[in-house]
């Protein structure tokens, strides 16, 4: 009975230890701890969706089973989220120590919060309550998101404990080294926001949609627009911060007349706009422009950043490109409208007319609506199609090239870092983490960022390169680099002794007499490698002498 009990405990033990390891162990970066929180993450605000839906009575009322099923699948998710929680306890540092873990964890601030988010519905069954307030409860489920905030927020103050308050605001909106995860938490809220403000934007545009969701719309757009305008102000607020933009009123100019500044002007402008001028002007078409919200989604895209550069640099040979297609354009355009003009008055109208069969014969797309039907007409068509074939496809190849030049260029940057990161033979936790961000920017794989990184290490002579033997098809090792032993002297010597050692190796296992008549021959040998290699011979000698007496 005490073996059977003993190796239960043993089993409990080890389940609890693999759950926290799992789940909830942040020190381990090979678990499934961000998935599960991020999980959890996406099962708050969907049921924050859910509830605002379900005051719409156009979605609630003919799927109310539907809601009914998500609110029980939720319930479940937490509860066994609350459960697994309370169980790894003693595995979790915070609570360990204490002489009832469990109990320590269950009255913690998060403990308390998740259990009031799915209490109330357990009550339920044994007290009578108004289902409506029940699900008005629903909200408390948003205080689970501290779960993740607070940490990242007290990283933030620590990590900017002695900074001033404007380069907090700049490093909370910007990627610095102290931004810390609240950074990344701020550009998912941003992030998620503009989804929702572009999706509500669409939506609107569906009359049956509109009809029922009007005020919802309006007081939705009022909070992207008052979320979008804060962020604004604390980008222009901050800027001085960087030192392109430090001049007071100047560098703030220059900030907000970049590209990504008048994106975000041009996301909320037409708001304040429409608002402010209604009574003058109807400027109900500014709202499409909302629309340009979706553009601020470049600002968290590497490849977009990528294009962008590419366009820059290739702008001189993109004019000249657009150029051959506009004359392209206005030449079949004027053939058009010569060769059908009389056969078909009123398509071929004029030649402004024509451009629009011209854009649609050269890009090969020829809706229909406009088609020659004479003779000379049919062939221009024939031979403005196949040109337009290689015309429109100049643009595409140019771009095509350069943005695999561009990664290609800002990747061989990036081992330029790692050759600079590794000069002192290691890498820290913080170069560690500046590679990986740099490898998610350029969208590398684990895989290969693990494959640059031993190259790197290979070339700097930090590690061995594994080189295939020509017979056994083995691995063979290459020495470090003497450009890498000549800034670090201490490594030097030990690739010295483990040099030495291997010759002392190779002349145990020789036949002496033989490497003797070879050394003996000037031929073979300089004087400095025969003094060497006498020495090494003595040794030997020495060491046998001393193990046969």
């Amino acid at each position: 009975m005490n073996l059977q009990s003993i190796s239960l405990s043993s089993l409990n033990l080890y389940i609890r230890k693999r759950i926290f390891d799992l789940f909830f162990n942040h020190q381990i970066k090979a678990n499934y701890c961000n998935q599960f929180e991020r999980f959890i993450t996406y099962m708050i605000v969907l049921n924050m969706a859910g509830l605002v839906l379900e005051h719409i009575p156009v979605f609630y009322e003919t799927r109310e089973h539907l809601f009914h099923i998500f609110d029980v699948v939720s319930l479940a998710i937490f509860s066994i989220e609350y459960v697994l929680r309370v169980y790894v306890a003693p595995e979790d540092p915070a609570f360990s120590s204490a002489k009832y873990p469990r109990l320590a964890y269950c009255k913690s601030p998060f403990a308390l919060i998740d259990l009031v988010s799915i209490l109330p519905f357990y009550l339920s069954a044994f007290f009578e309550a108004d289902l409506r307030i029940l699900r008005a409860l629903r909200l408390l489920r948003l205080l689970k998101l501290f779960r993740a905030l607070a940490p990242a927020f007290n990283e933030f103050l620590e990590l900017n404990k002695n900074k001033s308050y404007r380069y907090k605001i700049y490093a909370l909106v910007n990627e610095t080294p102290t931004s810390g995860n609240l950074h990344h938490i701020f550009d998912m809220f941003i992030v998620s926001w503009v989804i929702v403000s572009v999706l509500a934007v669409i939506f609107e545009s569906v009359q049956s949609i509109s009809y029922h969701l009007h005020s919802e719309f309006i007081i939705l757009d009022t909070i992207a627009v008052v979320i979008f305008s804060t962020e604004y102000i604390m980008r222009i607020y901050s800027a001085p911060e960087d030192p392109k933009y430090q001049a007071w009123f100047n560098g703030r100019v220059r900030y907000a007349c970049r590209p990504t500044s008048i994106i975000d002007f041009m996301a909320i402008v037409p708001f304040y706009l429409e608002s402010l001028l209604h009574h003058l002007f109807d400027l109900r078409f500014l709202r499409v422009f909302r629309l340009m919200r979706l553009l601020k989604l470049a600002r968290y895209s590497g490849a977009t950043q990528s294009l962008f550069t590419v366009i820059q640099r290739e702008w001189p040979v993109m004019k000249a490109a657009v150029f051959i297609l506009l004359l392209l354009v206005m030449l079949a355009a004027c053939l058009g409208y010569v060769f059908e003009h009389e056969a078909q008055p009123d398509k071929f109208e004029n030649i402004p007319q024509a451009i629009y069969w011209s854009v649609i014969t050269l890009a090969s797309v020829g809706y229909g609506d406009i088609s020659p039907i004479t003779p000379a007409g049919r062939a221009v068509t024939i031979v403005i199609a196949l040109l337009g074939i290689g015309i429109f496809a100049i643009p595409a190849a140019i771009l095509s090239s350069a943005l695999s030049d561009q990664l290609r260029i800002e990747r061989e940057r990036m081992m330029n870092e790692l050759y600079h990161m590794l000069e002192d033979g290691v890498i820290s936790a913080d170069e560690q983490e500046l590679i990986e961000a740099e490898a998610k920017r350029l969208h590398l794989s684990q895989g290969e960022l693990t494959r640059l990184l031993e190259k790197a290490k290979v070339e700097m002579g930090i590690e061995h390169a594994p080189a295939k033997d020509a017979k056994t098809g083995k691995g063979a090792t290459s020495e470090m680099s003497l450009e890498f032993l000549s800034k670090h002297p201490e490594l030097a010597a030990e690739q010295l002794k483990i040099t030495i050692s291997k010759l002392q190796q190779i002349v145990s296992v020789s036949d002496r007499q033989e490497l003797s008549k070879y050394i003996d021959n000037p031929d073979n040998v300089t004087g400095l490698q025969s003094s060497m290699l006498k020495i090494l011979l003595q040794n030997a000698a020495v060491k046998e002498q001393k193990k046969d007496t």
